[in-house]
């Protein structure tokens, strides 16, 4: 199944960016299609949405981002749930979703990632189903 979705990530300094995903909701890895757009006002824009589409819930965390060649590792600390390892590979236009997925194996091979270790969907999505309210207090 194909999960989209549309996040406002909010940082530290009142500047944010807006995301929308494509993306599957299946375990392993996946190809992810998405649009970043710069938010310089937050509020402005969080008002504006949530009057339109509504909060599904919010999301804390702290990232650690590391990168090895064409790969990004992001090391996160979600509030209510735990730690995480994100794996992301930024294929560029001549690559194929399955040399994604072959470095994306061979570093959580690296790592000591085993199938088992994964997680199927997105953070907002298990904190649904921890707390079915999705927000955080």
């Amino acid at each position: 199944m194909q999960n989209k979705w549309l996040k406002l990530r909010e940082f530290k300094n009142s500047q944010a960016e807006l995301i929308s995903y494509n993306r599957p909701d299946s375990s392993g890895p996946k190809l992810s299609e998405y649009t970043r757009v710069k938010v310089e006002d937050s509020t402005v824009l969080k008002q504006a949405l949530a009057s339109t589409l509504g909060i599904r819930g919010i999301v804390r965390k702290r990232r650690r981002l590391f990168m090895v060649g064409q790969t990004r590792i992001h090391l996160d600390k979600v509030d209510g749930l735990g730690e995480f390892l994100e794996i992301e590979v930024a294929l560029n236009k001549s690559q194929a979703k399955a040399e994604g997925e072959k470095i994306a194996f061979e570093i959580m091979k690296k790592l000591g990632v085993s199938n088992s270790d994964l997680v199927v969907g997105s953070y907002i999505d298990l904190i649904e189903y921890r707390d079915p309210s999705g927000i955080q207090s």
